[in-house]
This record gives structure tokens, C-alpha cells and sequence, in this order.
């Protein structure tokens, strides 16, 4: 379903080379697998059902998981007119609204499909940001709704929750014994461990890169939408300030979410290795193509 959000070749083209890799890399690990005689069909579907439950059940998941409820305009007139009028001018149907409380100024969009979709705010967020930031920062979510990156990311992550539960059966199933128990062989269940090591390794590199390009690219059409990059911009550096406010323990709670959220809760640094695990691209990062889309447009 196509929308009115700017498109951005960039990131199609990431997501079907990071797809591409992460189906080439499928293909070789099953086939390790099943030389190495393991019920490769057995995690095959075990994988499969995770995968589906995280795809078709993702909004309801994610609010249950950030204690997010879902609003009603007579509950939350504000916030459901400017996304009336966002879900206007990017010609989309229209998301389940929900707000979390929650100190920690943050939000998320989750959903399969723009059918089947929720846009979640938190009450520190709505109480932090002008009424402009936070159209700039609903606009960053339903980009991420528009170009289905919860569906895409689910997808990609497919290989990684195989290679972990490959790993589990691998230290848990007697896998230990040797290939070739007369000869010596060395021990399948040692293989499997670093086979899917290996894996889950380069899957996980390939998502997280894809997921801080995305971010960018929520960045950059939301604010081509609402033509205001700058409100983006205050929105990213008034939110990146107040989580120094947020107890840690808050935001320790709520960092295995980074993914899903407009910033993370956790930053683990901008250099090195973090870097590269990284969900969201540095704020700097963020900024400096706000800025120049500011220019582009030849105002804030």
C-alpha cells in the first residue's frame, strides 16, 4: 500500500541486500545442519512458530511488554488529531493509538502491516515535548508503519532465533558425544555451538545495521511529511537529554526494547564495537542529516 511518505532507495535497497545475505547464510547453516545429521526439521518448525507469533501478534506483544494501552479520541484528543492529520497528508489508514506511562520520554510503532498496527507514546514524552517536536516524532513512526520495517526486521531476525535455539539443543540435547565415537571424531554438539555461533554473529551484524539505517530513513521522511526538520531535531535533542534524568535502573528495564523506540534508553557509546551493535545511529549522526535537510528545504 503506498503512502505519501518521501520513498528511499536507499534503504530498499539495504533491506533486500541485508535479506539476501541473511538467506544465503540460512541456506548454508541448514545445510550444515542436516550433514551433521541434526533434526534440522524438528527446529526448522519450532523456529518457524516463533517467527510467526512475533510477526502476526507484534503490536499486541510489544504494548504488553511496555505496558502501553490503547487510547480513544475522547481519551486522548490531542494526540489522536495530529495523528489524524499526519495519517492525512501521508494518504495511510489510520493506527491504533496507545499511550504507556512512563517517565521515559520515548515512543514506538509495531504492527505487521499498516492494517494491523499500533503507535505507542509515552506520558513523559507527551509531557515533555512542544506540540511541533511531537508531530516530528509521530511522523518518524508512522514512517517506520508506512515502509513495514516491523515486519521486515521480524523477518530478518529469523535466522538469529535459529541459530539460538540451535545452540540450546546443541548444550542440552546429549550432542556432546563424537562423530565417529571409534575414531575420535570431533563432538557434533562442539560443531553445532560454533556453527550457530557463527551465525547468530553475522545475522545479528547485518540486522542491527539495518535497523540503524532504517532509523535514518524514518528520520528523513518524517520530516519531508511534516516539512519541519528542525522540530524533529529539538525532538531528538530534548529526548537524548532528559533519559541522563531517568533512574538507570528504568532505563535498563527498558533497554532490550531499543530497537522498537524513537531513541534508545541505553546508549552504549558511538565508537568501536558499539558501534556496530548499535540499534539507532548516533544522535550526531541524526542530526547532521536533519540539518541538511533543513537546508534542502531551504528552512527549519
Amino acid at each position: 500500500m503506498s503512502t505519501r511518505f518521501a520513498s528511499d532507495s536507499g534503504l530498499t535497497r539495504r533491506m533486500l541486500v541485508t535479506m539476501f545475505l541473511l538467506g544465503l547464510l540460512y541456506v548454508v547453516f541448514v545445510g550444515v545442519l542436516i550433514s551433521l545429521g541434526v533434526g534440522a526439521i524438528t527446529v526448522l518448525v519450532i523456529a518457524g512458530g516463533v517467527l510467526l507469533v512475533q510477526y502476526f501478534l507484534s503490536d499486541r506483544i510489544a504494548l504488553f511488554a511496555m505496558h502501553g494501552r490503547e487510547v480513544s479520541p475522547e481519551q486522548a484528543p490531542e494526540l489522536h488529531g495530529m495523528i489524524d492529520r499526519l495519517c492525512a497528508l501521508a494518504d495511510m489508514p489510520k493506527p491504533r493509538v496507545a499511550i504507556a506511562d512512563s517517565d521515559m520520554p520515548n515512543a514506538f510503532a509495531t504492527g505487521r502491516d499498516q492494517k494491523h498496527s499500533v503507535v505507542c507514546v509515552t506520558t513523559g514524552l507527551l509531557r515533555r515535548l512542544e506540540p511541533e517536536e511531537l508531530e516530528g516524532v509521530l511522523a518518524h513512526e508512522l514512517s517506520h508503519v508506512a515502509h513495514r520495517d516491523v515486519a521486515v526486521m521480524t523477518i530478518a531476525s529469523f535466522l538469529g532465533i535459529l541459530a539460538g535455539l540451535m545452540t540450546r539443543v546443541a548444550l542440552y540435547s546429549g550432542f556432546g558425544r563424537s562423530r565417529d565415537n571409534n575414531q575420535g571424531g570431533l563432538p557434533i554438539g562442539l560443531i553445532i555451538i560454533l556453527v550457530s555461533a557463527l551465525v547468530y554473529a553475522v545475522s545479528f551484524v547485518l540486522t542491527r545495521a539495518l535497523s540503524r539505517y532504517r532509523e535514518l530513513a524514518a528520520d528523513r521522511a518524517g520530516a519531508l511529511l511534516t516539512q519541519r526538520p528542525s522540530a524533529l531535531a529539538s525532538a531528538l535533542t530534548k529526548v537524548t537529554g532528559e533519559m541522563a534524568r531517568i533512574p538507570t535502573r528504568d532505563l535498563r528495564e527498558a533497554e532490550p526494547f531499543n530497537a522498537f523506540y524513537f531513541t534508545p534508553a541505553l546508549a552504549k557509546g558511538s565508537g568501536g564495537l558499539a558501534a556496530i551493535f548499535a540499534t539507532h545511529p548516533p544522535l550526531s549522526r541524526r542530526l547532521e542529516q536533519l540539518a541538511k535537510i533543513s537546508g534542502e528545504l531551504g528552512r527549519g
